[in-house]
C-alpha cells in the first residue's frame, strides 16, 4: 500500500525552506555516523512533529533513503493532520505483538517511507523498553540512511528517553517565547541520562520580519552550556 501525502510546497514560503535546508546542512556536518535522529520538545505544540517531517522531506529531496517514524503513540495527530484515509497499522501495535507483519509503508515522497504510531496506547513506556524497538531500529539502519523520529514532549513523560537509548543523537525543538530555558535544560538532562547525545537545538516561531516564519539551529548550543 503506497500512503499519499498532499504537499504544497508553495504554502511554506523561501524562509522556510531556506531555514529547513540550513538545518539538514548542519546535521549533515554534525558527522557522518548520525543516521537515526529523535526529535523532541518540552510541551505540546512547539513544532517538534512539523519540523522533523519537513527535514526528513528535506534528506529525501537529495536522494537519500529516509524512513519517517511516528513515535507518538500517546497523542498522535499525523494522521489526522495530512489527512490519511487508508486504514494503517502502526507502531503500538508491533510493539505490542498484535502486528507481526512490516509496519513500513511506501509514501509518494521519492525516497521517503513512514512509520505510524498506531492506536493509543496506556503504556507506550513500557512498550518502547522491550528489546521490539531495538530490534526494529537495528533492522531499519540497514535498509535506509536517514531515520528521523519524531517522539513525544519530554517535560512530562519519558518516552522520548526511552527511545533516546536507540539513536545517534536527538534534536530538541524550542517554540520562542514559550518555554523557559530551566524546562529545556530538563529535557537535555532527562536525555543525557540515557547516554543521548544532544546534537542541537532549533528555535521556531522566531518572527524575522511580518509575515514570516523562521527557524535557528544550535548546533550542540545545549549540550556545551553549563
Amino acid at each position: 500500500m503506497e500512503i499519499f501525502f498532499n504537499i504544497d510546497e508553495t504554502e511554506k514560503g523561501f524562509l522556510y525552506e531556506e531555514s529547513m535546508r540550513m538545518l539538514r546542512t548542519n546535521l549533515q556536518f554534525s558527522g557522518g555516523n548520525l543516521r537515526v535522529i529523535l526529535f523532541t520538545s518540552s510541551i505540546q505544540d512547539e513544532g517538534k512533529s512539523e519540523t522533523s517531517f519537513q527535514l526528513a522531506i528535506s534528506f529525501a529531496k537529495l536522494d537519500k533513503k529516509v524512513l519517517y517514524v511516528d513515535a507518538d503513540m500517546r497523542k498522535s495527530v499525523f494522521t489526522s493532520r495530512y489527512q490519511i484515509k487508508e486504514n494503517v497499522q502502526g507502531l503500538s501495535q508491533y510493539l505490542s505483538g498484535q502486528n507481526t507483519e512490516d509496519i513500513v509503508y511506501k509514501t509518494n515522497i521519492k525516497n521517503m517511507d513512514v512509520v505510524f504510531a498506531g492506536p493509543y496506547a496506556p503504556n507506550p513506556a513500557e512498550l518502547l523498553y522491550e528489546n521490539k524497538l531495538d530490534e526494529f531500529i537495528k533492522k531499519q539502519r540497514l535498509q535506509y540512511d536517514y531515520i528521523i523520529i519524531d517522539a513525544p514532549p519530554l517535560a512530562n513523560i519519558v518516552d522520548a528517553a526511552v527511545i533516546g537509548r536507540c539513536v545517534d543523537g536527538a534534536v530538541i525543538v524550542v517554540k520562542s517565547a514559550t518555554v523557559s530555558q530551566r524546562m529545556v535544560k530538563r529535557v537535555k538532562d532527562q536525555l543525557e541520562k540515557v547516554n543521548c547525545k544532544i546534537i542541537g537545538a532549533v528555535l521556531n516561531g522566531v518572527e524575522m520580519k511580518k509575515n514570516s516564519y523562521h527557524y535557528k539551529y544550535y548546533g550542540d548550543y545545549y549540550g556545551n552550556k553549563k
